[in-house]
């Protein structure tokens, strides 16, 4: 009586195409799972991105034009000055946006520096905020007039910005991040972008540029931020509320 049945070599052909079948499943799921991964991190990325942006226009949306009073000395009087420091790579002012409640909190002493970035590559920006609660909450950064020690301008001095722990990264892994100022410039008498504010009151506007390090263009890149400054006061007169609480 016949009997039928498979041979040894059409086992080991049937384990072969069998074996062959799941490597292609598995190399398929393994490029499908690489992808998805890679869009995830470029999804993330672009986000960071945008969210910067956004936070970075809302809180020059916020300015608010604060006359500090700074008391140099313990037990005098104080001096009132326009509250903005402005240079290069630093920049200190108030406004009305903050990084935890948004517009809803109360108004923030922000303090932007580029430093640099992880491992010596780039730079990175980060800012500091500080509760502002009256004119000598924002006096207590300044240190009174003095000579720039860059420009050798008479000009109000400020303490030099402090990045730890309670510093936030609003922008990483930069080719480069600077900051200028509208403004006359003195010594031609028309409105440019300055470097460094050395006047004693508020600029017209405020650029922060800004270049992504990362080179894939498929990625989205940091853009010039620029906001103008509407401050209708006159630092030279006094209000209501440049009263010392």
């Amino acid at each position: 009586m016949k009997r039928s049945g498979v041979t040894l070599i059409e086992v080991l052909i049937a384990v072969s195409l069998l074996s062959l079948l799941s490597l292609g499943i598995l190399f398929a799921l393994r490029v499908g799972v690489s992808a998805l991964e890679k869009t995830d991190r470029r999804l993330i990325s672009n986000r960071r991105v945008a969210g910067a942006e956004r936070i970075l226009r809302e809180q020059l949306a916020g300015f608010i034009p604060v006359i500090a009073v700074a008391s140099p000395s313990p037990g005098s009087a104080g001096i009132k000055v326009p509250f903005f420091e402005g240079r290069q790579q630093s920049m200190r002012f108030v406004s009305t946006y903050s990084l935890s409640e948004a517009s809803r909190g109360i108004a923030q002493i922000l303090e932007f520096q580029v430093i640099t970035g992880e491992q010596g590559r780039g730079v990175r920006l980060v800012v500091n905020e500080n509760p502002y609660t009256g004119p000598r909450s924002a006096g207590v950064f300044c240190l009174g007039p003095g000579p720039d020690p860059e420009s050798g301008v008479l000009m109000q001095r400020f303490l030099p910005i402090s990045v730890g722990p309670g510093s936030f990264v609003l922008a990483d892994k930069l080719a480069y991040c600077r900051f200028s100022f509208l403004g006359i410039d003195p010594a031609k008498n028309i409105e440019r972008w300055l470097p460094a504010w050395i006047f004693p009151k508020w600029p017209a506007g405020i650029r922060i540029e800004m270049a992504s390090l990362d080179e894939d263009v498929a990625n989205l890149k940091l853009v010039t931020v620029t906001a103008a400054v509407r401050v209708n006061r006159d630092p030279a007169l006094e209000y209501a509320d440049d009263v010392p609480e």
